[in-house]
Parts: C-alpha cells; structure tokens; sequence
C-alpha cells in the first residue's frame, strides 16, 4: 500500500514538473498567450494549492510581458498614421481586453498568503475608437473595390465588408453592399446536354442530369443553369457530351459445384475388436453417432447485363468564346441476378447455397432502365467534377 502510494506521489510530480516546463518554454520562446493560456488552465482548479504557485507567477511574468509587447505595438502602428494598421489596432486592443477577461475568474490570486497584482485596463473607448476606425477604412475600401468589373476584385470587395459585419454589425449601408458584391461576384454557368451517341435517351435521364436542385452543386460564388434566362448573362457554358452508350446482350451464366460433407444420420452401436457391441463399465451397451457421406450438385445461375455511357464535359468561357477546360467521363451500371437448383442431398450445401436456391429468376432490365440507371452513376461523377472545378 505504501509503495503504491509513493508511486502515485512520484507520477503527480512527473506530471506536474511536465507541465510546468512546458508554460516555461513558451514563456521564453516569446509564446506569452500560450503561456498564459496553459497556466490559467493548470489554475483553474484548486488555485491554492502549494504545488499551483510556480503557476502564478509564470502567469504574472507571461501576463505582464504580453500586455507590454500590445501596447507597444500599438504605440507604433499609431504612430505610423497608416489606415492600413487600424485592422492590427482593433484585433491588439480585442486582444489585450480577452487577455484580462481569462486571467479575471481566477482573481484573486495568492502566493504564501499575499495577492499578486495584476493590472486591468478599461480599454472598451479603445476598442470602440480602433472599430469606428477600422470600419470606416475598410468602408470606403468596399466601395472602390466595388467600382470595377472584375469579378474577382468584386469578391474582395464583399470579403471586406464582410469583416466590418462581424465587428461592426449593420454599419452605414454594409449589407447592401455585400448583397450587391454577392450578386455582382457570382458567376452564371448555362448547363447543356449533346447527345452524340446516335441513340435515344430516356427523356426522364436528361431531366435528371439537368435537376441540379439535387445536385446541391451551386457554391457561394457560382450558380448553374439547366434553362437559359433571358435576363440573364451568362459567364461560362457547361456542356455534357454524350459521346456513345454500350448495352450488352442479356446473358444467363451458368456454373456446376459439387458439394460433399459429412453429416451426423442417427445413431449407432459401437462394436469392439471383435465386432460385438460395446459395452460401458456398468455393462450398458455403447451407442455412436453415424456419420455419412453426403453429396449434392449445385446448378448456380447468374443473369448479367452491362450498360456503359461514354461522355466528356467541356467548359468554355464565354466571353473569350474559348474552351477553357474538359473531363472525359466514364460511367456504367451491372445487372447481376443470382439463383440456383440442386439434385442430391440438402444436407451437403453450405448457407450461402442455401440461400441461393430461394432465387428464382427475374426479368431483365429494359435498355433504357439500364442507361438510366447509368446515367445515375453518371450523375455522381459528374457531381464531382463540377465541385472540384471552381470558377
């Protein structure tokens, strides 16, 4: 009992003396937030405890370094007069009013019965000046941005003021203008379907592969059309090529297993070396399982049809009237039926016959239920490529 005590002892200090030195390393390597969030964290249960108070004054030494290297920077950015730095000055000032609401739960804090002093700054006139700031900057920034044509430019605008929403919610006419950047930042692509493969789709298939709504494929900055609007100018063209579609016969596969084990058929006397039948120490006589050879054979069945779609997509820029990218693509689907007869004796088939003995054949798939089902496998790839592909 006492050894095992001592051993939970030495392991707490082991543990204890890890993670001291691991606020201390980022305390020294200049990781003052690191190291203040490491020990608040070791301080936030039992405080007071004697172990805890190297804790405390590397939270002091972290705490007071980091406060010192804000203010600092801050005194310089403003000395600059750069509106370039008003984003720094707000986010250091945030920074430093954080700092103090993580170290204030544990307040106050104590070292052999004396409080160790922590400063606190009322820094809410800072932060409320250093947003206005900032806002105000990043406002007319918006603007200029938003007076060019260039769509990427344009999503830099709406990235701007986005950031003044989160600070500096419903500032001036932000939302307006971040509606207006949205709407003037998004491509329009018009999606159409080429069948080249000299055979007839399904109709229902082409409905499919234009249904984008179950697509869930429109992204922030790109919006795909299957039917042209006429107030709309569009950016890109999507074209699906169906270039060819292979269907094959309809085949019935066949397949003959032996099956053979041996199995347990009742019972019978065991007989001694002298072919009379045993008996035990209480002169009964011995009865044995009778174990049997049985056999069956297996006809297994395998109904099989195969449909390919061969198809490629093609992106082109519309403006410049240029294909600016293309994908081959691929897809198919298998038909596979199983079912099976067997003359013998059951008793030798394993589960997996068992099962398919219930089978009985089914009716093919029609040609064009195969290339719809295709054009499903179709749809995903298809997915995939136009979630990859950014605009």
């Amino acid at each position: 009992m006492k050894k095992t005590t001592l051993l939970l002892v030495l392991v707490a200090f082991v543990v204890s003396c890890g993670s001291k030195k691991k606020v201390e390393r980022a305390l020294t390597s200049g990781n003052y937030n690191e190291a203040i969030y490491k020990a608040v964290k070791k301080l936030s249960t039992n405080k007071e405890a004697k172990r805890k108070q190297d804790y405390i004054l590397l939270l002091k030494d972290a705490y007071d370094k980091a406060n010192e290297r804000d203010l600092n920077a801050i005194a310089s950015l403003k000395a600059s007069n750069n509106p370039e730095y008003y984003k720094r000055v707000f986010e250091t000032y945030n920074a430093l009013d954080q700092r103090q609401n993580a170290v204030r739960p544990l307040l106050p804090l104590r070292i052999k019965g004396r409080e160790v002093f922590f400063k606190r700054t009322d820094f809410t006139n800072d932060i409320v000046e250093a947003r206005e700031n900032v806002s105000d900057y990043f406002y007319e920034k918006g603007i200029a941005l938003l007076e060019g044509d260039d769509k990427f430019q344009i999503r830099d605008a709406y990235n701007t003021l986005a950031y003044i929403e989160d600070i500096n919610p419903n500032y001036e006419k932000t939302r307006e203008l971040m509606q207006e950047a949205h709407e003037r930042g998004t491509v329009h692509v018009i999606v159409a379907i080429e069948n080249q493969t000299n055979q007839i789709i399904p109709r229902r298939l082409e409905d499919a592969l234009l249904d984008f709504d179950t697509y869930g494929l429109n992204q922030f900055w790109t919006e795909y059309h299957a039917y042209e609007k006429d107030s709309m100018v569009y950016d890109y063209a999507m074209q699906l090529r169906l270039a060819r579609i292979n269907i094959s016969p309809e085949q019935i596969r066949e397949r003959e297993v032996l099956r053979q084990r041996e199995v347990k058929d009742g019972w019978q006397y065991q007989l001694d070396a002298n072919g009379n039948v045993a008996k035990d120490s209480l002169g009964n006589d011995i009865k044995e399982d009778k174990i049997i050879t049985v056999r069956a054979r297996l006809l297994e069945f395998e109904q099989f049809k195969q449909a390919e779609i061969l198809a490629n997509v093609v992106f082109t820029d519309l403006k410049a009237q240029e294909t600016i990218e293309q994908f081959n693509i691929d897809s198919g689907f298998i038909f596979e039926h199983f079912y099976a007869t067997y003359r013998g004796d059951r008793r030798a088939l394993n589960s997996d016959d068992r099962n398919i003995i219930r089978n009985r054949p089914v009716q093919f798939p029609t040609n064009e239920q195969m290339v719809f089902d295709s054009g499903e496998d179709l749809k995903l790839k298809l997915k995939d490529i136009i979630s990859d592909y950014k605009l």
